[in-house]
């Protein structure tokens, strides 16, 4: 039996209501049992100030190590006019330097979205895709999930509550575990 893969998954938004944090959530419920999904929480991380890359904070030393220890990683992002977050562009900066020490390089990914709109954040995981080229990582190509009208498709409470929406994220997983077992070999 092949071990357990290590998923970390991230929001780009801070909002405690955020509903691509409760897509996350969903992630963690539907994963299937040959990996585990921990979401890790971008609160915190200061804005990325290049006089600090080669000693950077606490928070950003944390989120790089647990980056570096994740087989793979899945972002559930919302998209702000017309593109990702500022929160996760700059998680991904801290990430990513100094240079040499990229440890988003190399790592399988897959891209997750919902908004309250009818496009779901298809600009931003098209943005999100842009930035990957740059940092060397390995996107899943399909499914792509992208959650509209998010208010419906969630209860009071932040669960995922689309059967159709549910089973798409269980693909997603599924194809991001199996892109990263061949990618491993």
């Amino acid at each position: 039996m092949e071990k357990q893969l290590l998923i970390m998954g991230m929001a780009g938004s801070l909002r405690k209501g955020s509903y691509n944090r409760a897509l996350l959530r969903a992630g963690v419920e539907l994963v299937p049992d040959e990996a585990r999904l921990e979401i890790f929480d971008l609160e915190g991380i200061p804005p990325f100030n290049q006089d600090q890359e080669n000693s950077p904070p606490e928070r950003v030393r944390e989120f790089k190590s647990r980056l570096k220890a994740a087989d793979a990683i899945l972002f559930a992002t919302p998209e702000y006019n017309y593109s990702i977050p500022g929160v996760l562009k700059n998680a991904m900066d801290w990430a990513s330097r100094p240079q040499g020490d990229n440890v988003l390089q190399d790592k399988p990914a897959a891209i997750m979205s919902t908004s309250t709109g009818m496009l779901g954040g298809a600009r931003a995981q098209y943005h999100l895709r842009q930035s990957m080229v740059s940092l060397d990582m390995h996107p899943v190509n399909k499914p792509e999930v992208m959650v509209t009208f998010a208010p419906q498709k969630f209860d009071e409470n932040g669960k995922f509550t689309d059967e159709k929406g549910r089973e798409v994220v269980k693909l997603l997983l599924k194809a991001l575990i199996d892109w990263t077992r061949k990618l491993q070999r």
